[in-house]
């Protein structure tokens, strides 16, 4: 047998549903589970656009996506 594999898009749409996820804002990427790039310590949860630190130093909305394809290479080995 193959491999399953899928994805999981929550809405998260209060303030209440933020916190019961540990939503930090959008977009989030989880990878089983992981923040594909976890935000700093106490970062509070909530309903806000997120940014993202690239490999180059720049700031995005967007994750690097060297760092997707690292994140999913590895939990496919894993």
């Amino acid at each position: 047998l193959g491999r399953r594999e899928w994805a999981l898009e929550l809405q998260i749409d209060t303030q209440l549903s933020a916190e019961r996820e540990g939503f930090v804002g959008s977009p989030t990427i989880r990878i089983d589970g992981a923040d594909l790039q976890p935000p700093p310590e106490g970062e509070p949860p909530g309903l806000t656009c997120r940014v993202y630190l690239r490999r180059d130093g720049s700031v995005s909305p967007l994750p690097d996506p060297a760092d997707l394809r690292d994140a999913l290479a590895a939990a496919a080995v894993g």
